[in-house]
C-alpha cells in the first residue's frame, strides 16, 4: 500500500519539446468513495483506488495494480457516464530528481493543461520551469474524478 504526495498546477507556456514521453490515456470511474479508477495507459490497463485526499491537499493512499486491457476495456462499460481523456507527457525536472506528468486533456476537457509532480514527502522542494502556473493542489475542481462531471468546457 503507498501513499501518493503530489502538487499540482496549470500549465501556461509550451512544455513539449522538453517531453521524452507521450501516452495516450483514457480513464472511467467505477466509484467515487472510495475512488475507483480503470485506466487504459497506451498498451496497458490499469485499476486504482485512491483514498481521500489529506487536509494539506498533498497527499492521500493510493493502490494500483496492472491488469490486461481487455479487463480494463470490459470494466470501462461498467464505469459511471463520463470519461477522461488526455494525453500524458513525461518532462525531467532541472533537478535530476523528479519527472512531471503534464496532462493535455481532450473532448469536453478541450484546453485544460496542467503538470503534477510527485514527492517523497510533502516537503520536497522542486526547480519550477518556466512554463509552469497557478498551483491548483487541492482544489477539487482538477481532480479527474470531478472533471468527468464538470468538464472543463462548462467552466466560465
Amino acid at each position: 500500500m503507498a501513499k501518493e504526495i503530489e502538487r499540482k498546477f496549470l500549465v501556461r507556456g509550451d512544455f513539449k519539446a522538453e517531453a521524452f514521453q507521450a501516452t495516450h490515456i483514457i480513464q472511467g470511474y467505477l466509484s467515487h468513495k472510495p475512488s475507483v479508477r480503470v485506466r487504459i495507459r497506451g498498451d496497458k490497463g490499469y485499476l486504482t483506488i485512491k483514498g481521500p485526499v489529506s487536509e494539506s491537499g498533498l497527499s492521500r493512499f493510493e493502490w494500483e495494480k496492472e491488469i490486461a486491457v481487455d479487463e480494463a476495456l470490459a470494466l470501462l462499460e461498467l464505469a459511471e457516464p463520463g470519461r477522461i481523456d488526455k494525453t500524458r507527457y513525461l518532462v525531467k525536472n532541472t533537478d535530476g530528481k523528479h519527472t512531471w506528468e503534464v496532462d493535455e486533456f481532450h473532448g469536453d476537457n478541450e484546453g485544460l493543461v496542467m503538470a503534477e509532480i510527485e514527492l517523497g514527502d510533502e516537503t520536497d522542494t522542486f526547480d519550477r520551469p518556466d512554463w509552469l502556473g497557478e498551483e491548483v493542489t487541492g482544489d477539487a475542481r482538477y481532480y479527474n474524478s470531478r472533471l468527468k462531471d464538470h468538464p472543463f468546457k462548462t467552466w466560465k
